[in-house]
């Protein structure tokens, strides 16, 4: 495609050279250059692309995207400065795979919790209805039936676009992605064209990234803002913050609530460790999901699937027989007795929801040990309040690592402890290794008591020093369940 047409839609604000080229692929990183290739200089966290310009030269790049010119210039390239390198990668990506989000029904969902199963089970609904789907999260990418592994919640714009378009051109009727809040100030989502957006909420999160929770707010409004006048914004009206999120959107505004008033709404009529019994838009409807927070995620689901055209029994009668998403409040029942529950709360907020989803439920069970650890090198303000949470809604408390990264466990354990006080330190255990954390807790649980693992949820490995090494938290209960037997 000749870079011209590649910038028809880019704000430029000086090229130096012809764009009259052809260009035969994209990149941001400079060690992955071929013939004919256009580089974009992102400025990142870690590195500035600015910097590897002329190894991407050396490596074939016929054109660069920049935020800045190099002084020295060579007269067989072309130099297009914009703005923001990101939103360009975006816009121009978009173009390069021929617009293949147009050629879909794109419906992002966003918020601090709860992306990944309202995504993941508006993708299983559509196929159970019948229509081919694909899907964007944290957990996989899925074109129709095919499954790819995926590094981060939202990839990468190249890769976003190069999927949809296989998407598209695999016949992909419907496509549901996570959409963070990373990804929006990075421009990874930029250009696409949205059916629909979903906003979940928004709690303590990713403050070591944008800082202020102010920030973090005008991240997930980017994406409403963004939305065209033919979408729909639906937005968590039990959320204090869902008024601003579409305060400034041309997309058409609809609700959903357990408690406000709202266009979609549900109660809770019977819940147990089994499943819930729901009153949805009027209808009766049993579910397999446990909590308050899962209702919400099924009325967003609910609520997006008639809003996007499909009909309310289908609907209901789909998800009726549907199944939790792996690692989000998974429950194992273990020989002992002992009820183990695994899920991917790492946020205040998400840890809360669970902790009170199984206290709402356990009137019959015994004691709640709860494991839980915070992630290195992210938003350490968190930390204590996690504990604190773990403590205040827990019989027993066990601090222990998480994905430590480049920081020493001992150190995020010791931010955790920070916030609680001496009496309840005297009833907390600090047990740095997780496997053992999560064995010990299984070894001082009597029959009837419930152990929550809270944290990693479907992730299979533990990140120490940039070094991914294998572990499940499941398999941990599955195999010291095993050993118990023998």
């Amino acid at each position: 495609m000749k870079l011209k047409e590649l910038l028809s839609k880019t704000d430029l604000v000086e090229i130096s050279g012809s764009a009259d080229i052809d260009i035969a692929g994209l990149s941001f990183d400079s060690r992955n250059i071929s013939e004919n290739t256009l580089f974009f200089a992102i400025s990142g966290a870690k590195a500035d692309g600015h910097e590897f310009i002329e190894s991407a030269i050396e490596n074939g790049a016929k054109a660069v995207v920049c935020e800045k010119i190099p002084d020295i210039r060579n007269e067989n390239v072309c130099y297009i400065k914009v703005k923001f390198s990101g939103d360009a990668l975006g816009e121009i990506a978009n173009i390069f795979y021929g617009e293949p989000s147009k050629q879909l029904h794109l419906v992002g969902v966003t918020g601090t919790n709860g992306k990944t199963t309202t995504a993941t089970l508006l993708y299983r609904l559509f196929k159970d209805l019948g229509y081919k789907t694909g899907l964007l999260s944290t957990i996989a990418i899925y074109i129709d039936n095919r499954k790819m592994e995926t590094a981060n919640t939202t990839p990468d714009a190249i890769t976003i676009n190069s999927v949809l378009r296989e998407m598209a051109d695999c016949g992909c009727d419907y496509c549901f992605m996570e959409v963070s809040s990373h990804s929006l100030v990075q421009g990874r989502v930029t250009g696409l064209n949205f059916r629909g957006g979903i906003f979940s909420n928004i709690t303590h999160d990713h403050l070591d990234y944008h800082k202020t929770f102010d920030e973090y707010i005008k991240a997930k409004k980017r994406f409403f803002d963004s939305l065209g006048k033919d979408a729909f914004a639906l937005v968590n009206a039990d959320d204090r913050n869902a008024k601003i999120m579409v305060q400034n959107t041309k997309a058409a505004v609809r609700t959903y609530a357990l408690s406000s008033p709202a266009d979609f709404s549900c109660r809770i009529l019977e819940h147990s460790f089994e499943g819930m019994l729901l009153n949805i838009g009027g209808t009766e409807t049993w579910v397999k999901f446990v909590g308050r927070f899962n209702a919400s995620n099924l009325l967003a689901v609910y609520a997006a699937a008639i809003l996007l055209g499909a009909e309310k029994d289908e609907v209901l009668t789909e998800l009726s027989r549907m199944v939790p998403v792996s690692g989000r409040f998974e429950s194992i029942s273990l020989s002992s007795g002992v009820t183990a529950i695994v899920d991917y709360a790492h946020t205040p907020d998400a840890l809360k929801n669970v902790l009170d989803a199984i206290n709402d439920v356990r009137s019959s069970y015994g004691n709640l040990i709860t494991v839980v650890g915070c992630g290195g090198n992210r938003d350490k303000t968190k930390r204590p309040e996690m504990a604190l949470i773990g403590m205040e809604n827990s019989d027993r408390l066990i601090l222990t690592s998480d994905n430590p990264r480049f920081e020493k466990p001992e150190d995020i354990v010791d931010d955790m402890k920070a916030g609680l006080n001496t009496a309840q330190l005297s009833q907390t255990l600090c047990i740095v290794n997780r496997k053992e954390a999560i064995k010990t807790a299984l070894t001082i649980a009597r029959k009837g008591d419930i152990v929550l693992i809270a944290g990693k949820g479907h992730e299979n490995y533990q990140e120490i020093e940039g070094v991914k090494y294998h572990f499940d938290d499941k398999e941990i209960v599955l195999e010291y369940d095993s050993g118990s037997k023998t």
